[in-house]
């Protein structure tokens, strides 16, 4: 019965995600005709240009943000102490920082998202809590699905507080519940005269949670007369009865996080607070989550900034065997490696964000790349930081200090980023949501062709032809470039690297098509072929975003040649990776792999494990999460 009733939750919460998915499918899209073999370089390019308004207000609230960054935030003691001083928050307030995103008709900043992305880079710099702290508040908070999906009541009631006064949080992730959203067991039952309805549950890993004042919860509402019933989303007040904070979580890394645990148990919660009709909570989590990704590409590209400061500072001043440590060939290369990555992240950035603030297209699969890629290669650049500056890379901040040394925090900028690769979709999962939005969207169109429990017949083919399948993917087998001579040549020396983007784009529309034809239904289970596919795109959609950036770059005097020199770098390492993941989508380990998996599973290899000892707490692997009252002390902190 459980098992039924989960793959009822399952087909019900994909019908979800297509019908989010049918509308945006018209719009157009760089990333899915990048994928489809068609380079269209016309929708990045040439930028438009922005509102000097928006201008204008943006870099006058960078200004203030810097000087509060500067002389009110102290990074070391928020690392030392775990937590961001309540002064610092009630200063973030006053500035108007937690309203960035709002419209000024609410009281907020409206600066757009280009502007909003700038100041999480800058906030991150400070300190990466900080950025935490106002994302989770804007991008996936009360603020960003009142804005999308609420009344004009819900944003009159709300926008305003969360703008100037009140801290937002998301709840979604459950104990047993993290990149499955369909399993969810927090309930939201509806009272007998429907004017409210109640919830009892348990949500994981809240960020901001422990100090939230608004709540933004994902609930399963019973199906009833009257009541469709799924997954639906409430705007929560923290001071409601019943709600308990159990715990403040501590992690690895963004020690000053408010992240905890939260249980619900008979919460009454007004009918008037339901964002959206029953069952719209996973379009509403999903369409929230795909512009909110972007913070994150924010903070990693505040983070590939600051390490190439760093980097350049320390492989100048350290010398070794007679010669500055960054004339060193083996140095070199990571210094290069830092500074063209650095340039990608920030192009690849301000083209989602600038995509995102003009509107009329869809950026799922964008923001997903930059999501993705991002997170990857800050997690890189920063570990080849802490390479760079060796011993001094290993020791703490505070430790460098005490005895008389600089106090560069790069181990603690290491551990900070490696929880970008997880947050808001793995990067395993991110590699399977891009790989359905890029390719299955395609293959959906031929109805049974994908479908391995159906006959490959003369009804599928028919839907192929009528939804124009065929149409769409025969061209992309044509094994010639189809390129003019001397095209994108207002790119300059850049130009042969677009030229590869366009040749590679088809190269990995056939290579999908032949998958297809291959493994047909199959195809889903090939996770290490769609992760490389996906890992391909996202190489070309860096190349067109760097390209981009270098040429609106060129039109000024200082920064045109060396912007130019960044991205011919970066194209070039990156044309390099992506000829190795092609050449890995058919010469791979990955059903070995998968063999090896299932039999280290099976205990066939324990006796590897002889010689060590485990010094984990003891305790289950997943703890029990029943409903009901709480036994913990409520440790919610309210901020002034």
């Amino acid at each position: 019965m459980t098992t039924q009733k989960s793959h009822v939750d399952e087909r019900a919460a994909r019908k979800v995600a297509e019908a989010a998915r049918e509308t945006e499918w018209r719009l157009p899209s760089f990333g899915k005709e990048l994928f489809l073999g068609r380079f269209r370089l016309d929708l990045i390019h040439p930028p438009t240009e922005p509102d000097p308004e928006i201008v204008r207000k943006g870099e006058e609230f960078l200004e203030r943000l810097r000087a509060f960054c500067v002389e009110k935030v102290d990074a070391a003691l928020i690392e030392r102490e775990a937590q961001i001083p309540d002064e610092v928050i009630a200063g973030l307030k006053e500035l108007g920082a937690f309203g960035m995103k709002i419209d000024e008709a609410y009281g907020g900043l409206g600066l757009g998202q280009v502007y909003y992305n700038k100041a999480l880079m800058l906030a991150g710099s400070a300190s990466p809590a900080l950025s935490a702290l106002l994302s989770a508040h804007q991008s996936i908070g009360v603020p960003q699905p009142v804005k999308l999906f609420g009344t004009d009541e819900q944003k009159r009631a709300f926008l305003r507080r969360c703008a100037r006064t009140d801290i937002s949080a998301f709840l979604l992730t459950e104990p047993d519940v993290g990149s499955d959203p369909a399993r969810l067991a927090t309930t939201a039952t509806p009272t007998e005269d429907g004017s409210e309805y109640v919830l009892d549950g348990v949500k994981l890993w809240t960020t901001n949670g422990v100090i939230a004042d608004l709540l933004v919860v994902m609930a399963r509402v019973p199906k009833s007369d009257g009541h469709r019933g799924g997954i639906t989303a409430f705007i929560v007040e923290d001071t409601a009865d019943g709600i308990t904070v159990e715990n403040r979580n501590a992690f690895m890394g963004l020690r000053g996080i408010e992240n905890g645990v939260t249980r619900f148990h008979g919460v009454r919660v007004p009918a008037e607070n339901r964002i959206g009709p029953e069952g719209a909570g996973l379009k509403i989590a999903l369409t929230t989550l795909n512009t909110g990704r972007l913070s994150l590409p924010a903070i990693c590209a505040g983070a590939g900034k600051w390490a190439l400061k760093i980097a350049r500072e320390w492989s100048r001043e350290r010398v070794q065997w007679g010669r500055p440590v960054g004339e060193h060939e083996e140095v070199a290369k990571k210094i290069a490696y830092i500074a063209a990555s650095a340039y990608a992240l920030e192009a690849m950035l301000d083209l989602a964000g600038r995509l995102s603030d003009e509107g009329g297209a869809d950026i799922r699969i964008e923001a997903a790349l930059a999501k993705l890629y991002s997170s990857e290669v800050a997690w890189r650049i920063a570990d080849e930081l802490v390479q760079v500056r060796g011993g001094r890379g290993f020791e703490t901040a505070d430790s460098l200090a005490a005895r008389g040394e600089r106090g560069v925090p790069a181990e603690q900028v290491l551990r900070d980023l490696r929880i970008n690769r997880i947050f808001e979709g793995s990067t395993e999962i991110m590699h399977l949501l891009i790989a359905r939005e890029a390719v299955d969207a395609h293959l959906s169109v031929a109805g049974d062709i994908i479908d391995p429990a159906k006959a490959l017949g003369d009804k599928a083919r028919a839907a192929a032809r009528a939804s124009g399948f065929y149409a769409r993917w025969l061209p992309t087998l044509v094994t010639g470039d189809g390129q003019r001579p001397g095209a994108y040549g207002e790119f300059g020396p850049l130009a042969a690297h677009l030229r590869y983007v366009e040749r590679a784009s088809r190269k990995l529309a056939r290579s999908t098509f032949y998958a297809m034809s291959r493994w047909q239904g199959g195809l889903e289970r090939k996770q290490g072929f769609l992760a490389r596919i996906v890992d391909i795109g996202a190489e070309l959609f860096a190349i067109s975003a760097v390209c981009v950036r270098a040429e609106a770059d060129a039109r000024d005097p200082v920064r045109g040649p060396a912007a130019r020199e960044l991205a011919d770098v970066f194209c070039r390492q990156a044309r390099l990776r992506a000829d190795a993941l092609f050449a890995a989508l058919w010469e791979n380990t990955d059903e070995l792999d998968g063999r090896l998996a299932r039999r280290v599973m099976e205990d066939r290899y324990v006796w590897l494990e002889d010689g060590v000892v485990d010094p984990s707490i003891p305790g289950p692997w997943i703890a029990e999460a029943e409903p009901g009252l709480s036994k913990a002390e409520n440790v919610h902190r309210t901020v002034p």
